[in-house]
């Protein structure tokens, strides 16, 4: 499934914001600490005037929110928009998925890596150590079920964690973490397996994920496994004046 339109709304469903509104064509997010994916407003449509922009602006403010935008494909005009107004580009994002079955087969079918319905106090601890704290575990939280959070093990040693949501035949990776001393020894590849096998278990045929374009690092793996680019988006911010 390389639908980005679909996979915006995997995005979406899989990692929740607090609540939404609406304000003319924008979608409008309340992040409640959940990070970017869940505080940016975004373009319902392609028609917007300045004054909806104006509008969008005051009622994030209103809201608590940062002046932050997700710009999505086919919205070069708001990218416009927004530079012409002081906007800056942050964090462009890549959208990779494959076949589920493709990953599974990377599944290390034991205690490797385990998978529990809520985040663990061990999970919750490798989070923290990689910046992920409590407002992204909210986010899991509110995930609609068939949900997943996985505990990865080295030496019998909890050494990453991830989570796994999905959305009917989509199942959308976040939040992947392995401790920095634990790196480079196999296991995120074995994590991606275990949350394939897992979501291939809940009726899902697509596993995707998405991951900073900066991430040189995680992206030439995601690549080595046979995942393919399906999309990007990046986020256009404000500082309030």
């Amino acid at each position: 499934m390389n639908d980005p339109a679909r996979l915006y709304q995997a995005i979406d469903t899989t990692w929740p914001a607090a609540g939404y509104g609406e304000s003319g064509p924008f979608t409008l997010r309340r992040g409640a600490g959940g990070g970017q994916r869940v505080s940016a407003a975004s373009l319902r449509h392609g028609d917007f005037t300045d004054a909806d922009i104006d509008a969008a602006e005051a009622a994030m403010q209103a809201m608590g929110q940062p002046l932050l935008f997700m710009i999505r494909a086919g919205d070069d005009v708001l990218d416009a928009a927004l530079a012409a107004r002081g906007y800056f580009v942050k964090d462009p994002v890549v959208l990779f998925t494959a076949p589920v079955a493709d990953l599974a087969r990377f599944d290390p079918q034991g205690l490797v890596a385990i998978d529990a319905p809520e985040p663990l106090a061990a999970m919750a601890e490798i989070w923290a150590e990689g910046g992920i704290g409590a407002g992204r575990l909210d986010v899991m939280r509110r995930a609609p079920d068939p949900r997943a959070c996985f505990l990865g093990r080295i030496d019998d040693q909890p050494a990453g964690a991830a989570f796994v949501g999905t959305d009917g035949p989509v199942a959308m990776l976040h939040a992947l973490e392995i401790r920095p001393a634990m790196r480079r020894r196999g296991l995120a590849v074995q994590m991606i397996g275990a949350g394939a096998a897992w979501a291939q278990r809940h009726g899902a045929d697509t596993f995707a994920l998405v991951v900073t374009q900066a991430n040189d690092a995680a992206c030439a793996l995601y690549r080595k496994l046979g995942m393919r680019e399906a999309g990007r988006y990046h986020y256009r911010k404000k500082e309030p004046s």
